[in-house]
């Protein structure tokens, strides 16, 4: 018997070598996990206040995604309406800035949202290759999505609290409609 590969401090994740693609999902979410946990320190001011006490509550539901796959579903309709209404809430404060597509950048603490955005996109794509090996609950869809969103808005309702001006992009690649108030 082999000593050391019993030994545990040699075991970065007791799954790393199945084939599934559960693995990749769950590394992924880790990482989701912990991109939400850098913004905490970036996040200054009673105006960005809101901004935290929301990151408390949606950085342990990383987690529970993740662990909702192989093991019980810790996401409930609860949590997805929680989401949904703080999705509102920033789009509430941010529609006049979110009505065009924004370079990720501003001030730290908008710029780390940003990179959990995309975190939140590269899980519900990690995601999806897992529901093409097992059944996956939809919820877990619909809340990684929401969460992706969520963190797009919050970026720009910390930039818009911080003073920074969103940098609009203007894609070289796809024709862009006209906007109404382009089109008078």
């Amino acid at each position: 018997m082999d000593l050391v590969k019993k030994d545990m401090r040699y075991i970065c994740y007791p799954f790393m070598r199945e084939a599934s693609c559960l693995v990749d999902f769950e590394i992924r979410t880790d990482s989701l996990t912990t991109s939400i946990g850098t913004v905490f320190p970036t996040l200054e001011g009673d105006n960005v206040q809101i901004v935290r006490e929301d990151l408390e509550k949606l950085h342990p539901m990383a987690y529970h995604v993740n662990g909702s796959v192989r093991g019980k579903l810790a996401v409930t309709e609860e949590d997805l309406q929680f989401l949904s209404d703080r999705y509102d809430f920033y789009v509430a404060h941010t529609k006049e800035q979110i009505n065009r597509f924004v370079l990720p950048q501003g001030v730290e603490a908008a710029a780390r949202l940003h990179v959990c955005r995309s975190e939140a996109k590269k899980s519900f794509r990690a995601l999806h290759k897992v529901s093409e090996e097992r059944d996956v609950p939809e919820i877990l869809f619909d809340y990684l999505g929401l969460l992706a969103n969520v963190f797009f808005v919050m970026a720009v309702y910390v930039n818009q609290m911080s003073g920074h001006e969103e940098i609009e992009f203007i894609t070289k690649s796809y024709p862009m409609k006209k906007r109404k108030e382009d089109a008078s």
